[in-house]
């Protein structure tokens, strides 16, 4: 097969036009991307934008939210230190204290120290728990009163079992 001079031109404008087929091809998909990339630039750029005014938002939330909090806990304290909170405080571990007295009649010294440092104990178990919520909506005879019902059972018991000893 020979190839003649007409063919072997004929073979290269195929290849050039080939070419120049695929170059300007190329350059629609070229063109196209860099369109399709420059939205997703844009797109992008509006997320950061719209996730950086979200963070902002959240750190000023945030920020409010500590200064807040730390003027409710200097009222929290200051409330608690108010002329007469203190002396109310020991007037309830006083009378927690007298009550539990009654059932430690004998050896009155030593059973004072230990019902006041029972009663401070629970006092100070009442302000931090669900005692304290109860004793603050329905005051604390509420909660003296169930405690002293079971309590005056045990004082008679207590009682009758020493006048059986003594009697």
């Amino acid at each position: 097969m020979e190839l003649s001079y007409q063919a072997i031109l004929f073979i290269l404008a195929g290849v050039a036009f080939g070419w120049v087929l695929s170059y300007v091809k190329s350059r629609f998909e070229v063109r196209k991307y860099k369109q399709e990339l420059k939205e997703f630039k844009e797109h992008l750029n509006r997320q950061m934008k719209i996730t950086g005014d979200g963070t902002k938002n959240l750190e000023v939330a945030l920020e409010s939210l500590k200064k807040e909090n730390e003027n409710l806990r200097i009222s929290v304290q200051t409330l608690g230190q108010k002329p007469g909170r203190a002396e109310i405080r020991l007037l309830n571990i006083y009378d927690a204290a007298l009550r539990k007295m009654m059932l430690n009649a004998p050896g009155f010294s030593s059973a004072w120290e230990i019902s006041l440092q029972d009663a401070e104990r629970e006092y100070e178990e009442n302000e931090k728990g669900f005692k304290a919520i109860i004793s603050k909506v329905f005051g604390p005879s509420l909660t003296q009163h169930t405690e002293s019902g079971n309590t005056t059972q045990t004082a008679e018991i207590v009682k009758n079992d020493n006048m059986s000893i003594h009697g």
